[in-house]
């Protein structure tokens, strides 16, 4: 981080403790270190296992706050040690989308984090990271390049009775998309667009 340069708007809506979901579009492998030294406190990471090998790398990941879970499909595991960590009061942050975009426009999103939000009450915050595409290779290190990361205000998912359905999901992973993109360049939407949402507490 010390080779870019870089602006961190919103910083007054993060708070110094207690549990928290961060929600942020993911665009390179550098997005996690940068929220990492960018939000003032311990974060939690959600990381696709694949990244956990070899043994050596996993070491890394896991002392760097990140735990694995399953790609494509619901994990139990993960998701009972996202619920724990939000308990403890722990800060979490998680990638909707699930994996890089290459083109840097936001990918539809996968229901973990809602599902993961409806179930604690955990306040969200919607993080817009913008810039990052921009390390890539070598090349990088000699342009500095601009990252922007604009962190939104707090909100809530309106509760949902029993055990939610994949329709109600699918509306709760609209409303956090919808809040990460107000935070980002019209460049990098994709294939959500900010509007204002009814039934959300703010």
């Amino acid at each position: 981080m010390l080779l870019t340069r870089r602006s961190i708007k919103g910083r007054e809506n993060i708070p110094k403790r207690g549990a928290v979901i961060f929600v942020a579009n993911h665009i390179e492998l550098v997005d996690s270190p940068l929220l990492w030294t960018s939000l003032g406190r311990r974060v939690y990471f959600m990381a696709k296992e694949e990244v956990f090998y070899p043994a050596i790398i996993g070491y890394c990941m896991r002392s760097f706050g990140a735990f694995p879970i399953k790609k494509g499909r619901q994990d139990r595991k993960a998701l009972l040690t996202a619920q724990e960590l939000l308990t403890e009061g722990k800060a979490l942050a998680i990638y909707p989308e699930g994996m890089r975009s290459q083109s840097r426009k936001v990918k539809l999103a996968f229901h973990g984090a809602a599902l993961i939000a409806s179930r604690s009450g955990a306040p969200i915050i919607p993080i817009g990271i913008s810039g990052t595409e921009q390390i890539r290779g070598v090349g990088w290190i000699w342009r500095r390049p601009y990252i922007s990361l604009e962190v939104g205000k707090p909100f809530s998912l309106p509760p949902i009775d029993g055990k939610p359905t994949k329709y109600e999901l699918a509306r709760l992973t609209d409303v956090i998309m919808e809040h990460v993109t107000e935070k980002l360049p019209e460049l990098y939407r994709g294939c959500y667009r900010p509007r204002s949402v009814t039934g959300v507490e703010s």
